[in-house]
């Protein structure tokens, strides 16, 4: 097994495959770094594909206290995997949880990126009150809640309830043994790093609405990716894609949050999304013909 250690001494175990250009993969709250394998297995023909575990997520460590885990942390931990890998620049592609970490890489460190993947990006970044958002935002309370059933009664109770969500159960409805892996594994993660991920990352999220100014000056190659049945994330990717120059907006349909393994075929291959060219801004390489092998949220940035 292979780790690499934080800035902060916390060890974090990761997985390289693969060679070319770097895309580091970045996840969820939910998943880890198996949760990444479609796009891996896939894309590690034309790339370097380094996936990782969060800290609180085994094999990497688990820190104990609340204060190690946080949104700043989560962006800082994608950096210390690229300074201990000798990797300057790389892709970021990150879901969800691992979307809010990479948004904010590319807001505080935008020289060490390549191009931005944020797929499904918007849980608690919709404030009720845009001036006093943590106190007021329902996820903020939910993620409270959760983080108690989790110490209280065991990630089995609240695993199995949150894979059944308003935005999970479209992944059940297509794909009913992938989800129940992912079930499996969800079940199986460490109470103590999940409930301190919620404390201390999801429940202090900081209001993307107060971070306008910082994120349109996000310049890079972007593209955001929401499912349309992910009702909390719209509005979001919207936001993001206005906001951000450079972005371009992928909204799948009949999907829900876990779009790359409901999806996996479209999230990996340009072929099966229409009008990629268009979205991402037309491929005129001159190898036109080995761009028929690249991804569609990489041909661009390829190029």
């Amino acid at each position: 097994m292979s780790f690499i250690k934080t800035d902060d001494n916390v060890k974090l175990f990761y997985e390289s495959t693969g060679k070319g250009e770097p895309i580091i993969f970045v996840h969820e709250f939910a998943g880890d770094y198996r949760s990444w394998e479609p796009q891996i297995n896939y894309l590690s023909r034309y790339y370097q594909c380094i996936s990782f575990c969060a800290r609180g997520y085994p094999p990497s460590e688990v820190p104990e206290n609340e204060s190690s885990y946080s949104q700043e942390r989560a962006w800082r931990d994608i950096l210390s995997v690229m300074d201990n890998l000798k990797i300057e620049k790389a892709h970021i592609v990150g879901l969800s949880m691992g979307g809010f970490a990479t948004l904010h890489l590319g807001i505080n460190a935008q020289d060490r990126v390549l191009s931005l993947v944020i797929a499904g990006c918007g849980y608690g970044a919709i404030p009720i009150d845009k001036t006093n958002f943590n106190k007021e935002a329902d996820f903020s309370n939910i993620s409270l809640d959760s983080a108690k059933i989790i110490l209280n009664e065991g990630m089995d109770k609240f695993g199995s309830e949150y894979a059944l969500g308003p935005s999970r159960v479209q992944f059940q409805n297509k794909d009913l043994k992938g989800w129940q892996l992912f079930n499996d594994q969800l079940i199986k993660h460490d109470p103590v790093g999940s409930a301190n991920t919620l404390l201390g990352v999801q429940n202090k999220r900081p209001n993307l609405y107060s971070l306008e100014k910082e994120i349109s000056d996000i310049t890079c190659p972007t593209l955001i990716i929401n499912g349309d049945e992910d009702d909390m994330c719209l509005e979001v990717g919207l936001y993001l894609k206005r906001t951000i120059k450079t972005a371009g907006l992928l909204i799948v349909p009949k999907t829900g949050h876990t779009i790359n393994l409901e999806e996996p075929d479209l999230f990996n291959n340009e072929n099966n999304v229409s009008g990629s060219d268009d979205l991402l801004g037309s491929s005129e390489n001159e190898n036109e013909e080995d761009d028929l092998e690249i991804p569609a949220f990489l041909r661009r940035q390829k190029n």
